[in-house]
Parts: structure tokens; sequence; C-alpha cells
């Protein structure tokens, strides 16, 4: 879901992809830091997104989430450090082609939609990052194929409906369906249940979680403010607090209500129910 204007498109040294990076990483990320009107968003961050991984960026407002899901998106460049997304260097790649291998997912996305087209004309155009049908030749499969990630993520019912009439949740559904069009070697959602009702937050919980517990689905990594957001089958979990890492690692180990309490500067407890969690003032 390439469709953002990036900030800097120069390209030096343009190279050939290759999905990983030397550690076997999709993303990798060493010493990053982003500075923006003489204010340290982001500093020191070190972060590997292996294959076989889904990880959750949890943290509070401000605390450099979005800007951070926005560098491996390649919308955004760091001020310092190296970022390595899919094999490729940041500043050593043509970004433009590499972002067509790289989806972003997020509420902000349907603003730039344009209402009249039907829900598959939106996935479909998501083969070429594009926003207009016009823009590319698309062909009977890529139609079928369209319908078919509709179907996969629950909402074929609204196949030929305009995404203007969509509810909240089929919208978010079918920005998931898109995501998934180019089949993507890296998926980004930031904040996607942003807007959600309870029963649309649930009914994306269970989309990603059942293309997380998919082996053949690309690793994606997940922006929220709530634990009660992490699809179980996510694997890990990085909390940020004012642009630092406070904690990185497998859920199961990291996810504690000490780093739950640094993480959002309140002492809080952590509940857990089956396979999820909860969090409450403590």
């Amino acid at each position: 879901m390439s469709d953002t204007p990036a900030a800097d498109d120069t390209t030096a040294d343009e190279t050939t992809a290759d999905d990983t990076t030397a550690s076997g990483a999709a993303l990798e990320m060493v010493g990053v830091g982003f500075t923006r009107d003489g204010r340290d968003l982001l500093d020191g961050i070190d972060w590997q997104l292996q294959h076989g991984t889904d990880w959750v960026v949890l943290g509070r407002n401000g605390s450099g989430k979005t800007t951070l899901i926005r560098i491996a998106a390649l919308y955004e460049h760091p001020s310092r450090g190296s970022v390595r997304v899919l094999g490729q260097q940041l500043g050593r790649t043509d970004v433009r082609a590499l972002r067509t291998r790289v989806s972003l997912v997020s509420s902000a996305m349907s603003d730039l939609m344009r209402p009249q087209l039907s829900a598959t004309e939106i996935v479909m155009c998501g083969r070429h990052a594009a926003l207009e049908p016009w823009w590319h030749t698309y062909t009977t499969e890529d139609r079928d194929r369209a319908i078919g990630l509709l179907s996969d993520q629950g909402v074929a019912h609204v196949a030929d409906h305009p995404f203007g009439t969509l509810s909240s949740g089929e919208r978010q559904r079918t920005l998931l369906a898109r995501a998934l069009m180019n089949r993507p070697g890296l998926v980004l959602l930031d904040e996607p249940t942003a807007g959600l009702d309870l029963r649309g937050r649930e009914e994306l919980v269970d989309r990603l979680d059942a293309l997380a517990a998919d082996p053949d689905s690309a690793p994606m990594a997940l922006v929220t403010h709530h634990v009660e957001e992490i699809p179980s089958s996510f694997t890990h979990l990085l909390a940020v607090a004012d642009g630092h890492v406070v904690a990185a690692g497998p859920i199961e180990q990291v996810l504690t209500a000490e780093v739950l309490s640094e993480t959002f500067g309140i002492p809080l407890a952590l509940d857990r129910h089956g396979r999820r969690w909860s969090a409450r003032r403590a």
C-alpha cells in the first residue's frame, strides 16, 4: 500500500531485491535515530524483524511508534543509523521500487481512496500500489485474486460495493486485503483498529491472527496502544517510550506488568485471558 508521498525519493547504487538482510531479517534497524525541529523522536533503536515472526509495537501516544513504522515503510529517512528492508540498504536503493514490496495499512489510508471505487477495485489497485485503476492495466486473474482476498478477510459480500459506503470495519479489512494483493515481503500495520467499535476491532484482530498463523504469510509489525489488540498468534513485542526501546523479544518473556508500567508511565496490572491480554491501572 505504497501511496503516501515520500519525504525523499533520491537513489544511489541501486541494488537488486533480496527479501532478507545478511542476518536473515526482513527488516533490520541499527542505532536508528530521528530528529525533527531539534527534538529526538527516536534514538538508539535496534530492531530485527525476522521471517517467521510477527511483532507488536506497543507504546503511548507520542512515543515514536508511527515514526518508527514510517521509516520501516520507507516514507521517512532516519537522521542517523542504518536501515535495511528486504535485503536493501535505505539510502542505497530506489525506494519507489522497494515500496511496492512493503505494504502499509492504517486508518488514514481510507482517506486516500476515492469513495466511488468498488472494494474490488481498491484491492486490485494494490498490485501496483496505485490509487486509481486506470493508471495500469489489470487482468481477469487480478480481479479474481482481489475478490479472493476480500473473501479471505470475510468481506466478499462488499466486493461490488462503493468503498465510501462500507463500514469502518469493512474498510479496514478491505485495506488489509489490498495490502496482500502484491504478495509483499513485509506488512506494517499502523493502528489499524483506530475508530473501530468493539465488533470491528475483534473481527480485524481475528483476521490478523489468522494471517500470523499462516506459515506462508509475510512477517508483520502491528502498532497499537492496547494490549487487548494483540492477536494471539503474534510472537514478539517491541515496547517503546520517549523514542527509546523499553524491551524487545518474545511476547511470553517480554510482556510483563513492569514493562507495561514503564512503557506507559503509570503503574499497570496485566491480566491473561486464554491467549489474549488485558491491562488496567494497578
